[in-house]
């Protein structure tokens, strides 16, 4: 996709945003639209757009983009309705809820105390409300000492990740999804704790929420980047819709962008050929992917991840990616070709030092 069809892309979702500010029809009118009116995230052919290619920060005859502050925050459409099946109850306790809030898996007991997993990975015994199982599952990046990403303002990821999984969880509830997090607050959880209660609870859908640092420079829109399983098809998937949803919603804030120049739904493998990404690696057997839908790292977009109205728009679209892969077909879009990383990700995760919240 050429820069000016991205462009293309920014410009249709504004318009699609102001027509639902306007009072737009039903959602489905409004999600028909939004899909008819993007080159790329039509019906037909969606599953083959690509990202688009680099380019200067802004385009020949493009205006300068808005200012995070002064740009209107655009109407966040709904999620679409889904029939959410029943989950079943066999009565098995494989995650619990602790008097403090503090999501666990379990490994053992029952009645009233449960053997458990603890966000350090410890094994530990605790009271609580039991969890058999759940639609959905969102693991909210770093926490506690491990603050992830930091912006040149301060802003620091752990925080906002939290929020906008708050948030998320708040809209598919609303369509009558089970969602549960892995962090709740703000403290430190190692990737097998997160990977664990997922894998225990064995959702719909899986999805770790970062924002990312050091793009290789600017891009003409959202540089959204949505990380697949390399041997699960189904995630693959889920990631092209949530790299659409993404595009979608956060193109019509005014920011000066940036990217890196393979933007869009792939994946990294590690030396094995596996999957590089912990989260990823360790929650083989369910759909998941890591979204890194804004770089915090520069000014414009760490400006605007601080307002309450862009993490609304980057839930909406996360809730919206997922309602469309479990009521849907559609394959998404946005698929691109990785270039070789030989730099490590950034540390965390592990359990070294790591010391766990007050549980109950």
């Amino acid at each position: 996709m050429s820069a000016r069809r991205y462009l293309a892309i920014a410009a249709a979702a504004a318009a699609v945003a102001a027509t639902t500010a306007c009072g737009g029809g039903s959602d489905g009118g409004d999600r028909a639209l939004v899909r008819g009116a993007i080159p790329g995230l039509g019906a037909q052919g969606a599953g083959d757009a690509s990202p688009p290619a680099p380019t200067s920060s802004t385009a020949p005859g493009t205006p300068e983009p808005t200012s995070p502050t002064a740009a209107a925050a655009p109407t966040v459409p709904a999620v679409p309705a889904v029939s959410w099946p029943d989950l079943p109850s066999d009565g098995t306790a494989r995650a619990v809820v602790t008097p403090a809030g503090v999501v666990l898996p379990v490994t053992g007991g029952g009645d009233g105390a449960y053997a458990v997993s603890t966000p350090c990975a410890r094994q530990a015994t605790v009271a609580g409300t039991p969890l058999s199982r759940a639609h959905v599952v969102l693991d909210p990046g770093h926490g506690g000492d491990e603050p992830g990403a930091v912006g040149p303002g301060g802003l620091t990821e752990a925080p906002v990740n939290l929020a906008i999984a708050q948030e998320t969880k708040r809209l598919l509830e609303a369509s009558g999804a089970t969602v549960v997090l892995t962090r709740s607050a703000d403290y430190r959880i190692a990737l097998r704790t997160r990977a664990a209660i997922a894998t225990a609870l064995e959702p719909l859908a899986f999805v770790s929420i970062h924002h990312n640092a050091e793009p290789d420079g600017p891009w003409p829109g959202p540089g959204a980047e949505t990380y697949y399983q390399i041997a699960n098809d189904a995630s693959k998937r889920l990631a092209g819709l949530l790299w659409e949803e993404q595009v979608a919603a956060l193109a019509p804030f005014g920011a000066d962008w940036m990217a890196d120049t393979d933007a869009g739904a792939k994946y990294r493998p590690a030396s094995d050929g596996g999957d590089y990404y912990g989260i990823l690696r360790r929650s083989a057997g369910i759909d998941a992917v890591l979204s890194e839908a804004a770089f915090i790292s520069n000014g414009s977009e760490e400006a605007l991840l601080a307002t309450s109205a862009f993490q609304l728009a980057e839930a909406g679209a996360i809730a919206r990616a997922i309602a469309r892969f479990v009521a849907t077909d559609d394959p998404g879009s946005g698929f691109t070709e990785p270039y070789p990383r030989t730099t490590p990700a950034g540390p965390g995760g592990g359990v070294d030092d790591c010391v766990d919240p007050p549980l109950e």
